[in-house]
């Protein structure tokens, strides 16, 4: 008997969740024991599950990815235009993201903070006071916690900007010692990247059990009230997503490529697809490179550096996303963000979108990151499961598509032709 795919077991658990704590509500009881502690019990565990991988997933991520780059000998000019993509593309999603969502504001519902509907029970002063209201002048402490005094400390503490500026340091300099060391040390931190990638994907074999918790927990103290600012979170997703794939990336390819835009969509079809429906950057990237190559005209020289790396450190969706989650649940709390808490919002999910796993779901632990840098609870990330798989493939189609735009722009200004056509544009042009 085959298995049901985990999406459609999330799905089940959704569902299941929902119709019971809407009939149980907080008193419903079986022989006695009341159900209300036991999904706080099963949710709580599997967020504690996930908090658990934060620490090593992200420093062995950004480690071996930093030093992966800087071992390459394609570094130089190749790798320079490759990362300047990269951060440029990713951070405009970020930007578009928070826009939209500080228009939209998904998290305030007729004009006050969607908290007690979204049943999040951490008490909105004590958020206020940890995430704290300054204004411009907080940067210069900001970056302050970059660097922290003590790396094990700020590890144990939470303090995911400095861990993650030591973890980028660490990357960088193992490239910079004897060749036997830095193999040794690289072989050490690739280890345990998948290890951690082995134990994230475990973990979330126990998704549908934390998700009915944390969603029957939900629903029997609020009822359906919840699915209001959800369903209005996942729009503002939907839309930024849209924007940027039909919008911004078509406008990089204009502009620095001087491709019809429009034609990638069609070449990348395949790859586009599978994207969707494995939700999974890593496991897309051979149908990528095809698509790239036989469709669109890309070299291999080419689109074997850029795609590996992109599908490794380029997620354009998947920051976009954290930055859209990260703000309606500081909005559902109530809290009125400074510069300076969005400027680590924006920063956070740059950074750590390069460390994301392309794996389901894994933006979920990056999500983690962003809350604990500005000091919203982590177990409020709970409430985003429940459109969390339908967001996760659209995401990751556009994770894969910004890549993809990435290795035509790279192929172009390193003087390849024969992409997309446009030479017959260029001669229609002249």
């Amino acid at each position: 008997m085959r298995r049901l795919k985990l999406h459609w077991q999330i799905l089940i658990a959704i569902v299941v969740a929902a119709a019971v704590g809407w009939i149980g509500g907080q008193e419903g009881a079986i022989f006695g024991l009341r159900l209300y502690p036991v999904y706080d019990f099963l949710g709580t565990l599997f967020i504690n599950a996930l908090k658990m991988l934060i620490v090593p997933l992200i420093m062995s991520s950004i480690i071996v990815g930093v030093a992966g780059i800087g071992s390459s000998g394609d570094l130089g000019r190749l790798g320079g235009k490759t990362l300047a993509y990269y951060i440029a593309s990713s951070l405009l999603a970020i930007l578009l993201g928070l826009v939209l969502v500080n228009l939209i504001q998904p998290g305030i519902v007729d004009g006050a903070p969607a908290r007690d509907l979204l049943a999040l029970e951490a008490d909105a002063s004590m958020v206020t006071d940890k995430v704290g209201g300054a204004g411009v002048g907080a940067l210069a402490e900001i970056f302050l916690r970059m660097v922290p005094i003590n790396v094990v400390s700020a590890a144990a503490e939470g303090q995911m900007l400095g861990l993650i500026f030591f973890s980028l340091l660490f990357g960088f300099f193992m490239t910079r010692i004897g060749h036997d060391t830095a193999e040794t040390l690289y072989s050490f931190w690739d280890a345990v990247h998948h290890v951690m990638l082995r134990m994230t994907e475990w973990i979330m074999l126990f998704a549908p059990i934390g998700v009915f918790g944390l969603v029957a927990k939900t629903v029997s103290r609020t009822g359906f009230d919840a699915a209001g600012p959800l369903v209005v979170f996942a729009a503002t997703v939907l839309i930024a997503l849209a924007i940027h794939a039909l919008g911004t990336l078509p406008l990089l390819l204009k502009v620095f490529a001087r491709v019809r835009p429009y034609r990638m969509f069609p070449a990348m079809a395949p790859a586009l697809m599978t994207a969707f429906s494995t939700a999974s950057s890593s496991a897309t990237l051979p149908v990528t490179m095809e698509s790239l190559e036989a469709n669109a005209g890309v070299s291999n020289r080419t689109s074997s550096f850029v795609l590996p790396l992109g599908a490794t450190i380029n997620m354009d969706g998947t920051a976009l996303y954290e930055c859209v989650a990260a703000m309606f649940i500081a909005q559902a709390y109530g809290l009125e963000l400074s510069f300076s808490v969005q400027f680590v919002i924006v920063v956070t999910a740059l950074v750590t979108s390069i460390g994301v796993a392309g794996i389901p779901s894994a933006s979920l632990v990056a999500i983690a990151i962003i809350l604990s840098a500005v000091g919203l609870p982590v177990e409020a990330l709970g409430v985003l499961f429940v459109f969390d798989r339908i967001l996760d493939m659209c995401r990751t189609s556009v994770n894969v598509f910004g890549d993809s735009c990435g290795a035509v722009i790279v192929a172009r200004t390193e003087g390849e032709e024969g992409i997309l056509g446009e030479a017959e544009v260029m001669r229609r042009s002249a």
